[in-house]
């Protein structure tokens, strides 16, 4: 089995698009290990603010499968795809880790990582030990030395809600 990691975030109807989408990857894939939730401004677009996540599995399904799957489960919860790379989303999942994985075609890992707040905070939060398999460094070194201060990151309080989701 493959320890993969997600990222995933909405800023359409967020609460329920990531608890739906949460539970379909849960019926696939069993146990998932969740980071905290944090809500974010919309990056490179003015929209409204996204809620973000982290999320850990394990499966021996190939990246194709996992990547098919996603998708499959975005466009259930009415993502389109359009021309725009930045965008209002009902949902967004990213591959962002599959084990050790390095393959700049695949994206994987995913350069998101270094750059987004909304990306780096949760994964070190949740995996602070874990090296990135590129730099050498541990997530929380990642975040320590993260430099973009224009990213606003709250984590989301809503307790009922994180409860829902089985974030402790």
């Amino acid at each position: 089995m493959i320890r993969m990691v997600l990222g995933i975030g909405s800023n359409i109807n967020r609460e329920e698009n990531i608890a739906r989408a949460l539970s379909a990857i849960r019926d696939e894939y069993g146990n998932l290990e969740i980071s905290p939730v944090y809500e974010t401004e919309s990056v490179g677009f003015q929209g409204a603010a996204f809620l973000n996540l982290v999320v850990g599995l394990h499966s021996s399904s190939s990246v194709e499968k996992i990547r098919t799957h996603m998708w499959g489960i975005e466009k259930s919860l009415g993502r389109v795809k359009g021309p725009k790379t930045f965008d209002d989303r009902t949902l967004d999942i990213d591959l962002l880790l599959y084990g050790g994985l390095c393959d700049r075609e695949l994206n994987i890992p995913r350069d998101e990582i270094a750059r987004y707040a909304f990306v780096l905070k949760p994964l070190s939060d949740l995996y602070p030990d874990d090296i990135h398999p590129l730099t050498g460094a541990s997530f929380l070194e990642m975040w320590r030395s993260f430099e973009d201060s224009s990213q606003n990151l709250i984590e989301y309080k809503d307790h009922e809600f994180l409860e829902r989701l089985g974030v402790q």
